[in-house]
This record gives structure tokens, sequence and C-alpha cells, in this order.
């Protein structure tokens, strides 16, 4: 066991709404009988991407004593592809550009790398 940052889900306050999941390129987070859970620690590498897409804001990333993450494994996971999110303003899927998920006038929102400097410059 060491100590390592990974991520934590606040269960109770989770609606299972899933938008938590296609963040995690590691397929930590599941959908687990309504709820989002972190399945497996090895997988968490503690980036924390999940964090600005979940509209509760029930995820954190805390230090805690656990597995070592394991990147082959973490890579040999099948991707989530959400075909319900794309860009905010083009529209652009997972398929075609890398998204990214942002904060936005209080919303939380995706928006690919073409578009992302049109919104740094409010262009």
């Amino acid at each position: 066991m060491i100590k390592r940052m990974i991520v934590v889900i606040d269960e109770e306050k989770c609606t299972g709404c899933g938008k938590c999941i296609s963040p995690c390129a590691e397929g930590t987070i599941r959908i687990v009988d309504g709820k989002a859970k972190v399945i497996s620690e090895e997988l968490c590498d503690g980036m924390g991407f999940c964090i600005g897409i979940c509209p509760e804001g029930v995820i954190s990333v805390e230090e805690h004593q656990t597995v070592a993450f394991d990147a082959e494994k973490a890579a040999a996971q099948v991707p989530h592809n959400d075909v319900s999110i794309q860009c905010f303003k083009c529209g652009s899927g997972t398929g075609y550009r890398y998204l990214l998920p942002v904060r936005h006038k209080k919303e939380s929102l995706w928006i690919c790398t073409q578009c992302l400097t049109s919104l740094i410059h409010g262009c």
C-alpha cells in the first residue's frame, strides 16, 4: 500500500447522471446501482478530470493509503464513448476532436481544442 491521490465520490449525494464516466480515460468510474463508483483504485491516476464535469459537485481528489496506479491495466480498459458529449460551441463529438471539460457561465460543459482558443479570447 502507498499514499497517493485518488478520486473520491460522495455516493450519498451522487445522482447517477454518469457525466463523470467519459472524462475518466482509465475507466475508473462506472455507474453501479444508480450511483457513480470508483470500481478499482489501481485504475485511478488521480488527475480528476471528472471533477469539473460533475453537476452535483460530489467528486474530489484526496490522498489515501491505497494500491499503486497500474498504468498497463488502465491502458487496457475499453474507452467509454458517450455520443451525448459534444463541444458546446461547434457540436463536435469525441470521435472527431479531443474534448475538454470546462466551467462556463456557471455550467459544466465540453469544448473541443479548436474552439477553446475562441472561448479564452472571447471571440
